[in-house]
């Protein structure tokens, strides 16, 4: 055959390939309740039409699972496709090197040729670093703050540096991604819409509010309100789509990636920070930090019209694990085996093949493990132990450990096994997150009553705190609230210019000192200290030390050594926009006593 015939054959085939494998769409949300989609039928105050067109068209999983209750190794599994504690993301505090060796579903779609897109939440390391895991373009919008990005809202490409924001995050990551599906409407795409919602801080706009009148906690409403803007946002989504011609060739997963924080009281505090987001797991046990249904089983809907048939409540397990499987399947990406933890979803879903996806799952976060192996779980939080029938009792209600004990001892003796596999190896049983199985465990498996009253809801914010804190601190652009675990600094609008800080003057403290701060915020951003010495007359840049501060619900640790060779009289603390909780703070002198921000 002659060769520029024989290369013109295989081009065209090459792009009749192409245009046959479908989209991919990945709508993420974020602390996202089971009850929360109105399709589930729980709730009547929760509405979210394009949703709920989603699994009319498509599936609604019964028994969909995230891998982890907590945000940071839900996602490490979603994006690689394995378990994300065989490569050492067991939570929110630990180390990402593991993550950055991984091959992402990202990185094998990019490498098929897939127009590979990231919108909103992160949460695996620095936002400016999304293009190294395998995205082309990247509008990493997750709050009101400047955020890095890669393409503009209208799809058009920038340098990668952070951007101001035109829109409310929700609707921003929406309109982005929209604009890129009217950008490529001749190449797959893979387009990841992690969007913050409804996860704190809450920050519905007020047009959303309306959508939700009546008497209902104030964190409730808040949190339909963000719900509704996602719900809009997948409508737009669907919608650009629809008018490519491109809707009935995408493979569209929508995913909470843990439940509801409800912290056991739902306490309706005022403001937007942290404590529960409004959301709801009902009729499921326990909360986002546990391995009951509560924490993982979350809102799972799958939709395909091309190759699934619509309509369906499909009653078997399948787990976030499967996105990826699927994905690289229906691409036509060859993987080893060992690469992936999930299956290709679509056989089953499909009605080609009727059997179980999975014989079994299996978790491990942090002190608790458990198993499910078809109506049965066996869940360990430390040395507690439980056995249900989720087939009778889904709330897990009833303990039927001692009433099974051969079922009890096998499916202790899989998971164990199967935690042989993971980094670190074995079934943890430390008090390392937070003595959940002391609270959480003692209320929702033991029937214990909470160990104190739940505040009254919609109560005035508190005054600014006069007892535990040193009156010698003050705060600067933003409010300053006393909370359960010390304080509690709310950035100003949006709008503001300046980033919130704490200042103390009147200090004589011998340098170098030695700053001892331990704290969580809701937002990325630099968490700087300044000083001033005896020998300043005013705070120069070089007197100013950053770190990274992520978003996180977990206390972090932070020492930083100010070099100051003289006297140091001046200090400020600069945190993020957002909601910053302090636990503690002290600054150690190079001698004599130490000074800390409460009493």
């Amino acid at each position: 055959m002659h060769s520029t015939l024989f290369l013109g054959i295989m081009i065209s085939a090459v792009t009749a390939q192409a245009a046959g494998r479908p989209n991919i769409v990945v709508f993420y949300t974020d602390d996202h309740g089971y009850a929360d989609l109105s399709c589930q039928g729980v709730f009547e105050d929760v509405r979210t039409p394009n949703v709920d067109a989603l699994a009319a068209r498509g599936v609604r999983a019964l028994h969909g699972y995230s891998t982890a209750p907590q945000c940071v190794p839900s996602r490490a599994g979603l994006m690689v496709g394995r378990f994300q504690s065989r490569f050492g993301v067991e939570s929110n505090g630990s180390s990402l090197d593991g993550f950055n060796r991984e091959i992402t579903i990202a990185q094998r779609l990019q490498q098929a040729g897939y127009i590979t897109a990231q919108f909103g939440k992160w949460h695996l390391g620095p936002s400016s670093a999304i293009t190294k895991h395998g995205f082309q373009h990247v509008y990493a919008q997750n709050s009101q703050a400047p955020f890095f990005a890669n393409i503009t809202l209208n799809g058009e490409d920038r340098p990668m540096s952070t951007l101001r924001p035109e829109m409310y995050h929700i609707d921003a990551c929406s309109h982005a991604a929209a604009s890129l599906i009217n950008r490529y409407p001749d190449k797959p795409l893979f387009l990841y819409i992690a969007y913050r919602a409804p996860h704190v801080p809450l920050d519905a706009p007020q047009h959303y509010l309306d959508r939700f009148p009546g008497e209902m906690p104030h964190r409730r409403r808040q949190a339909l309100a963000m719900l509704s803007a996602v719900d809009d946002g997948v409508g737009l989504v669907m919608r650009a789509l629809k008018d490519k011609g491109l809707r009935e060739n995408t493979l569209v997963f929508y995913i909470g990636d843990n439940g509801a924080p409800l912290k056991i009281y739902k306490e309706d505090a005022p403001g937007g920070g942290p404590g529960w987001d409004g959301s709801l797991n009902d009729p499921l046990n326990g909360e986002k930090g546990m391995l009951t249904e509560g924490g993982i089983h979350t809102p799972y809907v799958v939709c395909w019209p091309s190759k699934i048939p619509a309509g369906q409540e499909y009653p078997h397990a399948i787990t976030a694990l499967d996105v990826a499987a699927t994905a690289t399947a229906v691409a036509g990406i060859k993987t080893d085996p060992g690469d992936m933890d999930g299956v290709n979803l679509v056989p089953y879903l499909s009605g080609e093949n009727r059997a179980a996806p999975h014989s079994v799952l299996m978790w491990r976060w942090v002190s608790q493990s458990a198993i499910r192996e078809g109506q049965w779980k066996l869940l360990r939080g430390g040395d507690r132990e439980y056995l249900f029938n989720l087939e009778s009792d889904l709330e897990e209600q009833h303990n039927l450990a001692a009433r099974y004990p051969e079922i009890t001892d096998r499916l202790r003796k899989r998971l164990a096994a199967w935690a042989e596999e993971l980094s670190p190896p074995g079934l943890a049983k430390t008090r390392s997150d937070g003595g959940a199985w002391d609270s959480y465990f003692d209320y929702y498996l033991d029937g214990k009553p909470p160990s104190r009253t739940p505040q009254k809801t919609n109560r005035p914010a508190r005054p600014t705190p006069s007892l535990a804190l040193n009156s010698a601190w003050q705060v600067r652009n933003g409010t300053l609230d006393e909370v359960d675990h010390g304080i509690q600094i709310t950035a100003n609008g949006e709008e503001a210019r300046q980033m919130p800080f704490l200042a103390r003057s009147g200090l004589q403290l011998a340098g170098p000192v030695t700053a001892h701060v331990v704290l969580r915020s809701t937002e990325n951003g630099p968490l700087s200290f300044s000083w001033r010495t005896s020998k300043d007359k005013v705070f120069n840049e070089e007197s100013r030390i950053s770190r990274t501060l992520e978003q996180s619900t977990d206390w972090k640790t932070i020492d930083i050594t100010l070099p100051a060779e003289s006297t140091l009289i001046h200090i400020r603390l600069q945190v993020p926009r957002g909601v910053t909780t302090i636990k503690s703070l002290e600054l150690r002198p190079a001698g004599g006593q130490s000074v800390t921000l409460l009493k």
